[in-house]
């Protein structure tokens, strides 16, 4: 008889990115290797509570996949939520999409999970961690992450960490106000940047100036490739918005490198070559950063969450990962 060969037990973590409709995870090894992967719909249409019920039974799931495959269940968790969060009290204040306000998030994954220690991040800045650590930005010490999809986002990466802010808001250049008594924006705010840059907002403006109620920013940069003229003028009002929030930033945060990711980055030449044009324009004493599309897609989010639950178990000295 052949002998049996005992697999040594696997160090890993949970790693979660909740979205509005859909949930990515993934176990993730101490090398930043990816062992295992799964997706589950958000539940969202079943109300708030359902959808917090999801992401713990999701959890759960993905502790039990780790102790069966794996020798042992995951050492800690990190999760990704949209809307507004509390990462030092562990608490998701508010997510629209899913119908959340003020959900303990990490009290009741830790309780649910065994006690492992758990970490909580905003989504974008969750992402703009992993972008910066192992996707567009790594090795460079100083970058600032921007996501352009239904809104405006953003990361401010310093020496491989995200600055939150002292009360969590930092990096919201979405709400810089580009144009002064523009169109209102559910912020209270008027002229908003993402009222203009957004994938949303191109897609609005490309609807109603094409006359296709069902047309979206991807179309308009379709359109701009084969010189239409009326999406050209659409994307460059975009592009403009977005260049002058862009160099409000970097005059405030002096970054290394720019990296631009979200829907509309999904454009690739047609959106970077003018903007990168549209920013050196703008400048005067600022230094122009690096502007690079993001690399990690919609995969960063589950990759920022395993991070954040590895620096929880090594907090000074967070792992070599590879891309």
């Amino acid at each position: 008889m052949g002998r049996r060969v005992t697999l040594s037990p696997v160090r890993h973590v949970i790693a979660l990115d909740v979205g509005g409709t859909g949930m990515k995870a993934a176990l993730v090894g101490a090398d930043g290797a990816l062992l295992h992967q799964a997706r589950l719909a958000t539940g969202r249409d079943r109300g708030p509570d359902a959808v917090v019920a999801s992401v713990l039974d999701f959890a759960a799931e993905l502790r039990a996949h780790g102790e069966r495959h794996f020798g042992e269940p995951a050492a800690a968790a990190g999760v990704a939520v949209p809307g507004i969060v509390d990462s030092d009290r562990g608490i998701a204040v508010y997510a629209a999409n899913l119908g959340w306000r003020d959900v303990p998030l990490r009290a009741l994954l830790a309780e649910r999970l065994g006690g492992v220690p758990v970490a909580l991040g905003h989504d974008v800045r969750t992402g703009g961690l992993a972008e910066g650590r192992v996707g567009a930005g790594r090795g460079t010490d100083r970058y600032f992450f921007v996501a352009l999809g239904t809104g405006i986002a953003g990361a401010i990466g310093v020496e491989g960490r995200v600055e939150a802010g002292a009360h969590g808001f930092a990096g919201e250049i979405g709400h810089i106000v580009v144009r002064p008594g523009g169109i209102p924006c559910p912020c209270g705010q008027h002229g908003c940047l993402e009222r203009f840059a957004s994938a949303a907002a191109v897609s609005q403006a490309w609807a109603e100036a094409s006359g296709d109620p069902g047309a979206d920013a991807a179309d308009c940069a379709k359109a701009v490739d084969s010189g239409d003229p009326r999406a050209a003028a659409v994307w460059q009002h975009a592009v403009d918005a977005l260049a002058d929030g862009l160099v409000t930033a970097l005059t405030l945060l002096d970054p290394r490198t720019l990296i631009i990711g979200g829907g509309l980055a999904e454009a690739g030449a047609t959106l970077f070559t003018p903007l990168r044009t549209a920013v050196q324009r703008r400048v005067t004493f600022q230094k122009v950063p690096a502007i690079v599309p993001a690399t990690l897609g919609d995969t960063a989010g589950c990759r920022g969450a395993g991070l954040m639950a590895w620096d929880l178990l090594t907090p000074t000295d967070p792992p070599e990962v590879t891309p």
